[in-house]
């Protein structure tokens, strides 16, 4: 996908994915630059405009997650896998009687269990080695 940033004194005042209208000034070619991240241990920030380089950059920041961020996105995870199983089952037994409440419960001692050892967890290297 191509980038075009439009620059005004020095700042940049619009981004577009596509081409900017011919004979417009100021517009210039963009590229996004995001650093390499640890899937679950590391988000993207704001990011910032590199204008002394051509194309113009967009730099992408990295923040570290704490592990009680990680541990809330854990358990969210654990929280929708259930609903998942719920939803799929209710929808199920309104739809034809075959919805299985013992897959349902099954899956709700899973959340339940999983949840119970995130929350026993105080470092990453925890974290990770749940699986």
């Amino acid at each position: 996908m191509s980038l075009f940033v439009k620059v005004v004194n020095e700042e940049v005042r619009e981004v577009w994915d596509t081409q900017p209208p011919a004979g417009e000034a100021n517009w210039y070619a963009a590229i996004e630059v995001r650093p390499e991240i640890t899937d679950g241990k590391q988000i993207y920030t704001g990011h910032t405009f590199d204008l002394t380089t051509d194309p113009v950059q967009i730099v992408y920041g990295v923040n570290n997650l704490t592990v009680d961020q990680r541990k809330s996105n854990l358990i969210s995870k654990a929280k929708g896998a259930y609903q998942e199983v719920a939803n799929d089952q209710t929808r199920l037994e309104t739809e034809d009687g075959s919805g299985d409440a013992a897959l349902v419960s099954d899956a709700k001692d899973a959340k339940d269990q999983n949840i119970t050892a995130i929350n026993a967890c105080t470092t990453h290297d925890q974290l990770d080695n749940l699986g």
